[in-house]
């Protein structure tokens, strides 16, 4: 049954239509090729809405937590990159457990959101907006309150493309910077497309995937973080990195945003060249000699070399992201379903073994600890000596993305979540 109220049920069928779309390429795994149980899933989930209503209780009205270091919690205002991520994960966990308790508060959270619409100064209004507002689209068929959110933040986000470069700006400052995280926001523009029936947004969305598949990627399938343009004539200033150890570096969340990326735009769009270009950048990390057998990388597949030449060599050599580690995950789950036999189940191995390694000790927080963060040992940046060894709300947005797209394959379902009652509630 439709979530929408009788009202709205002309409207609700346009999410219905753009959901379908988005999983037009799955196709549903069987039991037996799963290997982590039933009671597994829902344990970490359970934990996981035990612990977010833990930490509901200390974020301001007006703030989106952001981390806890230091015993401290930190909080950012709705401007920041990361402020979709908190009401995105009460939605996943309302989806799982059918506790209105967690709708409402994402929804208080919605409207502190709301005005970011209008932020053109950000490439990250995929991650404010489609993480958020999105979900409570697919979640509620309610387009009478989002649809008109999430067409003005697309045409904010476009306001940054520029056709000679053939890309969305990131950062101001620098030439025309683009990073490899932009891969991310792709997925609000094609869902855009979908909504308002005009095909702009999806066509800067193709346009930009593909142009990052030339310019950032390396002949090994690794990605640089940044390339700088002129944005005159579209030539490359400079292959550079912000948050890796060094610019030829793989910066380990960036490679894991691109894995996440073409996955993505393979399931939108259907091009078989974006499923075997993530198939390849897949076999750059599962492969990398640097992986650790637990599969939660190093903050940079390069850091464990590092010389002491190196400002990072002495102190950060062997520190882990269980950021990349949960995208990675999500990603990995997602790709299993494009592929067949032994190179599926390959994939789906990870990320259990993701899975197995993220929901246990030292990742995992006890119940209550951690400022009420399910994960712990995230880097958010060690060149900005900024949120090392710290929970981060992407990480656990993107675990619980991971665990519920991992349930779904147990109900036989697509990994991208139907618009229809059943998926509310444990079931």
């Amino acid at each position: 049954m439709i979530i929408a109220f009788q009202k709205h049920l002309l409207l609700a069928l346009v999410a219905v239509t753009v959901v379908a779309s988005a999983c037009q390429h799955q196709s549903a795994k069987t039991a037996g090729t799963l290997q982590l149980s039933r009671e597994f899933i829902n344990e970490q989930l359970d934990d996981a809405e035990a612990q977010i209503k833990i930490l509901t209780d200390s974020v301001p009205a007006d703030r989106m937590p952001r981390t806890f270091q230091g015993d401290t919690s930190v909080f950012s205002n709705t401007g920041w990159w990361t402020s979709g991520f908190y009401p995105g994960s009460l939605l996943y966990l309302y989806e799982y457990s059918g506790d209105e308790r967690l709708l409402q508060l994402a929804k208080d959270k919605l409207r502190i959101l709301e005005k970011e619409k209008y932020n053109k100064g950000t490439h990250d209004l995929g991650f404010m907006l489609y993480c958020s507002f999105g979900n409570a689209l697919r979640l509620t068929g309610d387009t009478a309150a989002y649809k008109e959110i999430l067409l003005t933040g697309a045409q904010s986000l476009i306001s940054r493309y520029n056709p000679a470069v053939k890309a969305i700006r990131s950062w101001e400052g620098w030439t025309y910077p683009v990073i490899i995280d932009n891969m991310m926001n792709l997925e609000f523009l094609i869902q855009a497309s979908e909504l308002s029936g005009d095909s702009k947004y999806r066509d800067i969305a193709v346009t930009h995937a593909n142009t990052t598949m030339v310019n950032h990627y390396r002949s090994d399938y690794s990605s640089y973080h940044v390339i700088d343009y002129n944005p005159e004539d579209g030539s490359i200033v400079g292959r550079k990195t912000a948050q890796g150890a060094f610019d030829e570096s793989a910066w380990a969340r960036g490679q894991a945003w691109g894995l996440y990326g073409y996955v993505m735009m393979f399931r939108e769009i259907g091009d078989e060249a974006y499923l075997e270009f993530a198939e390849h950048v897949a076999a750059f990390l599962l492969n990398h000699p640097n992986m650790p057998n637990d599969l939660v990388p190093y903050w940079d597949f390069d850091a464990p070399g590092l010389s002491m030449e190196s400002p990072y060599a002495a102190h950060y050599k062997t520190n882990r992201d269980a950021s990349a580690a949960a995208i990675i995950a999500s990603a990995l789950i997602e790709l299993s379903t494009f592929t067949k036999g032994a190179e599926s189940d390959g994939y789906l191995r990870s990320a259990e073994r993701i899975l197995e390694s993220l929901s246990a000790a030292p990742y995992k927080a006890e119940l209550g600890t951690n400022g009420g963060f399910i994960l712990k040992y995230s880097v958010g940046s060690i060149p900005h000596d900024s949120e090392i060894d710290v929970p981060l709300t992407y990480a656990d947005y993107y675990y619980i993305e991971a665990l519920m797209r991992y349930r779904r394959l147990l109900d036989g379902k697509p990994v991208v979540g139907a618009f229809y009652r059943e998926t509310i509630g444990r079931g």
